[in-house]
């Protein structure tokens, strides 16, 4: 389990850095200033979720139950959230948007929020 959640989290960030160029300079060109700050909110939430999968990885033995729920959750609410974002400004701009890709959105999204429940309550945990 850590060496998926490590094996991801570079996968992730690896892919967001491309995305990342690949809005910034070919996107320009075809997607509205809207589309575009969508494209970015996925790169945004693909890098800051991979950087999470790595210190997970490295800090935590990940064999428990609760730790991972919280990295499955991670790992599939990313891909989820940012790769429908990118399917659905890709699509619209080339119109014809993907709209079944919408309701997939916020469930990737409520995803990475119980991860970070998730990660809350195992530091509440330890504490108590």
């Amino acid at each position: 389990m850590v060496l998926l959640a490590q094996f991801i989290g570079a996968l992730y960030g690896l892919l967001a850095v491309i995305f990342g160029a690949f809005g910034a300079h070919a996107l320009k060109k075809i997607m509205s200033e809207e589309q575009l700050k969508s494209f970015e909110t996925g790169v945004k939430y693909q890098m800051y979720h991979a950087i999470v999968l790595l210190v997970l990885g490295f800090n935590f033995n990940l064999e428990t139950s609760l730790e991972r729920s919280m990295v499955y959750c991670f790992i599939l609410g990313v891909f989820l959230f940012s790769f429908s974002i990118y399917g659905l400004c890709l699509s619209a701009a080339k119109g014809k948007k993907m709209r079944f890709l919408g309701p997939i959105t916020p469930l990737g999204g409520l995803l990475l929020v119980i991860g970070w429940g998730l990660l809350l309550y195992s530091f509440i945990q330890n504490i108590v």
